[in-house]
Order: C-alpha cells, then structure tokens, then sequence
C-alpha cells in the first residue's frame, strides 16, 4: 500500500498531526511517513509523551518503526494488523514527565475498536495536566458522546497524576462495537439534561479547597444552570494537585470546561476559570465545545452516514484534524461558519 507522506508543520504544527496520523495509520494499515514533526513548538520534535504514543500506537498493530525517540522530527511507521489485548503503557518508560495519558489514549482507541476483541489499556502519566484533556473532561465528556456513536468504552483513574511529577494511572476497557459506529446528529444541543461539577483535589491537599473550587464555579455559572448542578467530590492519591471540570449533557450535545490548580493559585480561581469557560460555550449556542468538535471529527469520518455537530469554534486544531484524515480517507468534511461552525463529516463506513 502507497505510502502516506505527512508534513508535521502544516497547520496547527504540534501534535495533533502525530496523533490523528498515528491513529489512521494503525486502523487502515497504510504506512506513514511524517516530517517536520512538530516544527511550530518552541522544542521541535517529539517529546516523551509523543514518543509513548508512537510506541503504543505502534504495539497495537504490530509497526516497524524509525525516528522514536526524543527530539526526533521525523518517523516513518509501518503497521501491520490492529490487534486486541492487554497493553500497558507508561511515560517515564521514555523519559519522567507528566505526560498525558488522555493524549496516548485517544491515539490507539481508533483502531482498538476495529479490532474484534476486547481490550484493557493501562497508561501512566498526567492524567490533569496543562494542554491536554484531563481525566474528568475524558470520562464525563468525550467518552459520553462517543458512546452515542456506538463505541462501547470505559475508564477510571487509579492514581492522579499532576505537571511535572506525573505518576498517575488511567484504565481503559473497549469491546468492538455491535455495528458500524453510527453518525452524529448534534446540531442543536435541545434541553440541557445534566450538569456535573467534579472537584478534584488529591490526597495531599486540605479538605476545604474542594468546596472553595466548587462554590466559586457555581457562583460564576448562569443560575439557570447552576441550579441543575451534581457536585461530586473526587480525592485521588498522588500529586499534590487539583482540577474543577464541569460537564454537561444536552439532549443532543455534550460539553464541558476544565481549570487546573498550581502553586499560588486560590481555589477560587480555579474554580472561576472553569465557570468562565463553560459559559463562553453557553453564549455560543452550540451542541459541543470546541475541544470535543475536534475529537469527534475522526469518529464522524469512521461512522456509517453523515454526521452534522455544530461546535462552539472552527479552531486551527480542528482545521488541521480535518486536512489530515483526508490524506487518510476518502470523506467530505465541511466546516461552516466560525464561531460557532457546523461540521458536517459524509463517507462511507469504515471496513477493515
């Protein structure tokens, strides 16, 4: 099969591109040659957590692989067939960081749930850590609406795992679909249904951040939604480390904004941040904020119909994700408009 030729520093110029061409790679057994890998980050060139998603991806289907390691700008990755089974995966295996174990999951899930059997992923790393989905965000956000989709996949965290010590644990189930994943019908959002506040402080922490967190989200959010609000209190090992995620689900749609705490940082403010986010996505008026538009493009493109999603914002990410698994499959992607932008995603069902 021809080779696919990527060139890391076209749009967005960071991981992104890695990820989603690892990802198809792996699924549709087409090998993959990238360069200039991420040209348009103040250190070009994979880091560990990209280097762990090189392996992992590489692992499930069995690649020949060249250029991963630290630092490198280019990779070539042959890959043979998706396999299912027990994989473990763990950050400091390449160098000790916090790299997000989010990240390396949704880079072997595509072709994971191609494969017919079950499987059980372990990955170790940051699991609430800066410029990646936190676990909260993964569990009650991204997974939810994917499931709609069809996907059948579970996750917990173990451990906690905070910038830059790392050491958290995340665990994934996915078992094959019955049936082709199904479109995404999410134009408009409908009625909100649920609205959860999750307060994330480790163990190391004192108690009274986790309500500090919590009553500052809800002060800042609409009364109209505060007023529907779960609070749910998590208290992980590791860190020291905190997290406020909000998520909510529509009757067809799903969102949901993160803030992390730091060193200096009041509770309240992490707190504030979250609620500031989620209600930007509120003004917008869209079915999906815009980190969750852009993870669900490669799901729309694998599903059997054509799926619409009317996203919070037509961000570089999303433009970059849509260019990129064109080089993979024959799909028509249409973004229209910009903040919001409705996504419409028409190609046939996957078959491998």
């Amino acid at each position: 099969m021809d080779t696919v030729h990527i060139d890391g520093s076209f749009g967005e110029g960071g991981g992104q591109v890695l990820r989603t061409s690892l990802s198809l790679a792996a699924l549709l057994r087409r090998p993959v040659e990238i360069t200039n890998i991420r040209a348009g980050r103040p250190k070009p060139g994979l880091a560990a957590q990209h280097v762990t998603c090189v392996r992992a991806a590489a692992a499930v289907c069995g690649a020949t692989v060249s250029g991963d390691e630290i630092g490198s700008r280019q990779l070539s990755f042959e890959p043979g067939k998706p396999a299912s089974g027990s994989y473990r995966f763990d950050v400091a295996d390449v160098r000790p960081s916090a790299g997000s174990t989010g990240l390396v999951l949704q880079t072997v899930l595509p072709p994971l749930l191609f494969t017919g059997g079950d499987s059980r992923v372990t990955i170790r790393g940051g699991t609430n850590v800066p410029w990646s989905p936190c676990y909260e965000y993964l569990a009650d956000v991204f997974l939810p609406a994917i499931q709609r989709a069809g996907a059948q996949v579970t996750l917990q965290r173990t451990r906690g795992g905070w910038y830059p010590a790392g050491g958290g644990e995340i665990i994934a189930t996915v078992q094959p679909p019955p049936q082709p994943l199904q479109p995404f019908d999410l134009a408009d959002p409908g009625k909100l249904a649920s609205l959860r506040v999750t307060s994330t402080v480790s163990d190391r922490l004192p108690e009274h951040i986790v309500k500090r967190q919590t009553t500052a989200a809800l002060r800042d959010l609409p009364h109209e939604v505060s007023r529907l609000a779960k609070r749910v209190v998590s208290r992980p090992t590791g860190g020291p480390g905190t997290c406020l995620a909000i998520a909510a689900t529509y009757g067809s749609g799903h969102a949901g904004a993160t803030a992390l705490g730091e060193r200096g940082k009041p509770a309240e403010k992490v707190g504030a941040e979250a609620a500031g986010n989620f209600t930007a996505f509120l003004e917008s008026g869209a079915a999906v904020d815009a980190h969750l538009g852009d993870q669900l493009l490669l799901y729309a493109a694998l599903a059997d119909g054509t799926s619409v999603i009317l996203s919070e914002a037509a961000t570089e990410h999303l433009r970059t994700n849509a260019a990129i698994i064109q080089r993979f499959l024959d799909v028509e992607i249409g973004l229209e408009g910009n903040a919001p932008v409705r996504i419409t995603v028409r190609g046939p069902s996957l078959s491998v």
